[in-house]
């Protein structure tokens, strides 16, 4: 089952987190400083360095946070349309306006998944992972809490599949958070690719 991802924060690490949110949203990835974020959220430096090792894993807790939210907006019931394609394409339209609806703490989430800092490897992983799933079941036509695992038990296809969209989308964030283009050229980007991979794997699994 999909689980939520952040159930594990305490109460001061989400002061914490929604504090750098704030920040980030308000002045972007530069502005969340840790000295500043613990003297926001009225807490000592050393609690902020005890619960995260960098201002990329906070900000990654927070991406854990927002997924949470996707999850029990959209994991448990579904996503709508009639074809597997449709269906795709609705998928990343909702995460991508979505994240970006906060343009300044969207920058800051692709500039930390983008970072390389070793502390967030697993976090990063488990988005992805999350992503497979609901790009699976949004496939197939099921809600992804229908899956055992994270997409693990998918078809290979299905699963190569979601892992090309997802390249597809992450390099089409970095372009739009770099200011190549909009956000509408994020969606446009993925339902063309969805409209090419999906029908691969809709074949496999048929």
């Amino acid at each position: 089952m999909l689980d939520p991802m952040t159930s594990q924060l305490d109460e001061r690490a989400r002061r914490i987190v929604e504090t750098a949110v704030a920040l980030a949203e308000r002045d972007g990835f530069a502005a969340v400083r840790l000295r500043d974020v613990a003297a926001t959220a009225q807490v000592a430096l050393g609690t902020v360095y005890k619960r995260f090792a960098s201002k990329e894993e906070i900000l990654i807790a927070a991406l854990e946070l927002e997924s949470d939210r996707l999850l029990g907006r959209i994991g448990r019931m579904g996503v709508p349309g009639e074809t597997a394609e449709e269906r795709v394409n609705n998928l990343f339209n909702v995460v991508t306006k979505g994240l970006c609806r906060k343009p300044n703490l969207a920058r800051a989430l692709v500039r930390s998944i983008a970072s390389g800092d070793p502390h967030i490897t697993d976090k990063v992983a488990s988005f992805h992972a999350m992503m497979t799933a609901l790009t699976i079941a949004a496939i197939r036509g099921e809600a992804a809490s229908a899956l055992q695992t994270w997409g693990g038990d998918s078809d290979t296809r299905e699963r190569e599949v979601a892992f090309l969209l997802q390249q597809v989308w992450f390099a089409a964030l970095v372009g739009w958070a770099g200011g190549l283009h909009d956000v509408d050229t994020i969606i446009m980007h993925l339902s063309h690719a969805a409209n090419m991979l999906v029908p691969h794997a809709t074949r496999a699994s048929a």
